[in-house]
């Protein structure tokens, strides 16, 4: 299976024929309802293969509609002997007993070649392992396809033999799940292979969980980049610290506060902003933030153009313009800078910044950056300050990790230059 796509196709999209739903065919087709630890479940197959399984919904009625539904023409039967088989693989790893389900044969023919190619690599991840959007996308080749990614397993017909409830949201959060019971059922599914997610997960080099392995990042930026990995070897090993955050607006406005101030100054000036907004009264921050004056935000030390940005800010999160943290995980890098630069007074930069330390993600290079830039003239060019253009170009041999590089480049900013 290929890893490598054009830039085109960065952003797949689900087909509409897809998200309607796939008819099984009329040769050998036919389904079964069977019991489960988690339900009656339903299998789908033809004869080529098994075509869909079914989680079960409210009752078996309902289940019952899901498979009609997706596969229309497909009657209740008898299951033949392989697919007998593969329902009793599947009764036995809902019980726990983890047996092998990728000699199942799966009938992925009605499906494009990007779901295709997103299940396959699915079915590789271990029972009791499990990665984030972004990483699969990485495994794809794909490093900016994180939200195509999950719109494809959000269809995923193959539930439990592709096991897209391995997949998670970034920093180990449940994400989303579309089958009956939602992310309840995929707790309980990830709760009987071992790996139930917690929302802040340590990792021990880093601290909250990025969505990418550092250790491999390193490895990946120190074959592709020799000159590059001299650097890593002088530095040591990647500590980034990335940041928790409750919700999108905290972290933006955060980062609005803090924008041409020293660090000092601006967590004293954010500290007094958040004491404001919490004893303001009931509601969300937000509600909070537009109903104060703005003599008293200007009090805690907003410029003026920070209280129209921050006010901006709360309206636009009311307004369900700001994607929340759930929502972002389905996005991909430049979807994010787009909706989050439509708020006054957050740049590409903040935007950069933000997927960078609050989601995590693998491959931001934030050229508008002078620190990164001025690790790049320590370790490239002499102490000769570099233009965008050709810290982007040698910076493809980075990827799908520039954020790890940009990292070993803010640190080389803080080595004296040759």
């Amino acid at each position: 299976m290929t890893r490598k796509e054009t830039s085109s196709m960065s952003s797949p999209k689900v087909p509409e024929r897809e998200r309607r739903g796939r008819v099984a065919g009329p040769a050998g087709a036919g389904y079964a309802l069977f019991e489960t630890a988690v339900g009656r479940c339903a299998i789908v197959w033809n004869s080529v293969g098994v075509v869909g399984v079914q989680l079960p919904e409210a009752s078996d009625a309902a289940t019952r509609r899901r498979v009609a539904e997706g596969h229309r023409g497909v009657v209740e039967s008898e299951p033949p002997a392989p697919v007998s088989q593969a329902v009793d693989a599947i009764t036995r790893h809902l019980a726990g007993d983890r047996p092998d389900l990728s000699w199942i044969r799966l009938d992925m023919g009605g499906l494009s070649g990007f779901r295709r190619r997103v299940y396959e690599e699915a079915r590789s991840i271990p029972a009791g392992v499990t990665i984030s959007y972004g990483d699969l996308a990485v495994r794809l080749g794909q490093p900016g396809a994180a939200r195509a990614v999950g719109q494809a397993l959000g269809h995923n017909p193959f539930a439990v033999v592709v096991p897209c409830h391995r997949v998670l949201a970034a920093g180990g959060r449940i994400g989303g799940f579309s089958a009956g019971g939602g992310t309840d059922t995929k707790r309980r599914i990830l709760g009987i292979e071992g790996a139930v997610p917690t929302t802040a997960r340590e990792h021990p080099e880093t601290g909250t969980d990025p969505t990418f392995d550092p250790r491999r990042a390193v490895r990946h930026l120190r074959s592709a980049d020799p000159d590059l990995g001299a650097l890593i070897a002088s530095i040591g090993p990647f500590a980034m610290e990335f940041q928790s955050a409750h919700d999108t607006f905290a972290a933006l406005a955060e980062a609005i506060v803090h924008q041409q101030l020293s660090p000092k100054a601006a967590a004293t000036i954010y500290g007094r902003f958040i004491a404001l907004v919490d004893r303001s009264g009931s509601g969300s921050q937000p509600e909070r933030v537009l109903a104060l004056a703005g003599e008293d935000l200007r009090a805690a030390g907003l410029s003026h153009a920070k209280i129209r940005a921050v006010r901006d800010l709360a309206a636009r999160s009311l307004a369900g313009e700001v994607p929340t943290l759930d929502e972002t995980q389905a996005m991909s890098d430049e979807a994010v800078i787009d909706r989050l630069t439509e708020v006054r007074g957050v740049g590409r930069w903040t935007a950069e910044m933000f997927l960078i330390f609050r989601l995590g993600r693998p491959d931001v290079l934030p050229l508008d950056d002078y620190g990164l830039r001025r690790g790049f003239a320590v370790a490239f060019t002499s102490g000769r300050l570099p233009d965008a253009g050709e810290v982007e170009r040698r910076a493809e041999r980075w990827r799908p990790y520039r954020t790890v590089a940009s990292w070993y480049l803010w640190r080389a900013a803080e080595m004296p230059a040759p």
